[in-house]
């Protein structure tokens, strides 16, 4: 996938417009941010497409400080009852999406990377991001890039 169409996902466009949305594949599927250096995180916010008021499911929010999240990683949702990504299981409930997104308390976890997963939507087995935002304070003082890859591509 173009890194022009993946960076939609952050460009701070919310609206419900078809074009906002970006499709990152079927079934079980991920997108990592890499916030550029450690930071502390206070929340995520999360916004799929919300024209149609779908739930989407198994949603996974993970930050780390290890690219390949095999260490160090903090789960800060997660609505995967039956583990079906093999993250663990969840027990956040499912959610309707919105115009207003869905706010994820970080609670000031230190991490570089945000990694979100799903696993398709009531509506199809697609899995949508229209938008993703990050907020927090650079540990070390400098303004974080932001580079967003879907699956590690």
């Amino acid at each position: 996938m173009a890194s022009s169409i993946l960076a939609k996902i952050t460009d701070g466009e919310k609206s419900s417009w078809e074009d906002s949305c970006v499709e990152v594949g079927f079934r079980k599927q991920w997108i990592k941010i890499d916030l550029s250096q450690d930071a502390e995180i206070f929340a995520v916010l999360v916004w799929h497409c919300y024209s149609e008021h779908s739930i989407f499911f198994d949603v996974v929010v993970q930050i780390s400080t290890d690219p390949d999240f095999q260490k160090e990683v903090t789960t800060i949702f997660n609505n995967d009852t039956d583990n079906t990504l093999g993250l663990g299981v969840g027990k956040d409930q499912n959610y309707y999406e919105t115009h207003e997104g869905k706010l994820m308390d970080a609670k000031g976890t230190k991490g570089r990377y945000v990694r979100l997963c799903s696993n398709g939507s009531a509506r199809d087995l697609s899995n949508y991001y229209m938008e993703v935002e990050v907020f927090g304070r650079p540990i070390k003082g400098v303004v974080p890039s932001i580079d967003t890859k879907p699956n590690g591509r």
